[in-house]
């Protein structure tokens, strides 16, 4: 039976409960991916071991230590999800790394208790946060640094760097880790037949390569990914103003994967899940097909109104505008609520610093 005490992360579909002997081994809107198309996947023989060998995890058990937040076994289930914007390999055409990849899109997802009902806290990129000391994957450690942005923590640390630094901020245990690439999200769009949205004013951006009209659309892959990465173009330019649309689109998600008829159409659910196992990096404790079916049975209930989107309280940082630094107390009735299993209040979100896009996708 796994050690408790050397911190890990667990993959069973409710949260802190005892793993089994067996080892429990997965962006932008991987958890609903895994969640909602790989229900039933496990029950073809063939397609079982075709599917495992498409998911490739990524183990930072070790890494994380055992100075991590406490777990509270109150049934519900925290997720922290990465879309990393590292540009290797097919990612190429959307830019070159500047350094090393990192975290272009970072959501908490808190599964509540009967998993009815979850919340989503998207942290900006730009976020100005003191980094703690990480372990690397590479066996050496990345040392702690003041006023260093969100988004190096995967850089510097990789994923178990990330957690840290997420587990840091918000004094909570993550469950999981997920990441999932552009190459991927873009064929998982595809293969579901397109997204359905509904902008009220034009979107143009050249660096994102989307051009919108007011209006419906069913969008692409291609659109799609440029849709979630566009960010001078709508609201206030900022970073804040692209996570608003990303959270628009991850609702549209959720209706689009229920609507198309997923559970009901095996070839649907096999082209799905064969695409969404290639784009995730799940944990090591969800890096099989049967430990990711298990996690999905606690999400595929959950329908776009079952889930709360709020950004991490913010405000524009006073030394450099181009950056945002996290509200205390604000952010403190977030994790609070968070902790112990409560909605987030509406309260902490008050006069924090706002993208201005919201409502130009729904």
């Amino acid at each position: 039976m796994a050690d408790q005490s050397k911190g890990r992360i667990r993959g069973t579909g409710a949260r802190r409960k005892p793993p089994t002997a067996r080892r429990k081994a997965a962006s932008l809107a991987a958890w609903t991916a895994a969640g909602l198309v790989l229900i039933g996947g496990s029950g073809l023989g063939y397609v079982y071991i075709k599917l495992n060998g498409n998911i490739q995890g990524v183990d930072i058990n070790n890494q994380l230590g055992t100075d991590r937040p406490d777990n509270v076994d109150n049934g519900s289930m925290d997720i922290l999800v990465l879309g990393s914007d590292s540009r290797a390999g097919a990612n190429g055409k959307y830019g070159t790394d500047e350094g090393g990849a990192r975290s272009d899109t970072a959501m908490i997802v808190h599964v509540y208790e009967g998993h009815k009902k979850a919340a989503v806290v998207s942290v900006p990129r730009d976020t100005l946060i003191d980094r703690p000391r990480c372990a690397d994957s590479e066996g050496g450690t990345v040392p702690a640094e003041s006023r260093a942005m969100f988004n190096t923590a995967y850089e510097v640390g990789g994923p178990a760097c990330a957690v840290k630094t997420v587990e840091k901020i918000s004094g909570i245990r993550m469950d999981h880790y997920m990441e999932v690439d552009f190459t991927g999200f873009k064929k998982l769009i595809d293969e579901l037949g397109g997204v359905d949205i509904t902008t009220s004013e034009a979107i143009s951006d050249s660096k994102s390569h989307l051009d919108l009209k007011p209006g419906k659309h069913t969008l692409t892959g291609e659109q799609a990914l440029g849709l979630v990465r566009t960010r001078k173009s709508v609201g206030n330019g900022s970073d804040l103003g692209r996570i608003q649309l990303q959270q628009a689109f991850i609702k549209a998600f959720i209706q689009q994967v229920k609507d198309v008829g997923v559970f009901t159409s095996p070839a649907k659910l096999y082209d799905l899940a064969d695409t969404a196992t290639k784009a995730i990096t799940p944990d090591s404790e969800l890096d099989s097909v049967k430990e990711l079916v298990d996690f999905a049975t606690g999400l595929k209930g959950l329908g776009p109104d079952d889930v709360q989107m709020i950004t991490m309280p913010v405000d524009y940082d006073k030394r450099d505008p181009n950056r945002v630094a996290p509200l205390k107390k604000q952010g403190q009735q977030v994790w609070t609520a968070l902790k112990n299993d409560l909605p987030i209040p509406a309260s902490a979100t008050k006069g924090t610093a706002d993208g201005q896009a919201k409502g130009i996708v729904k």
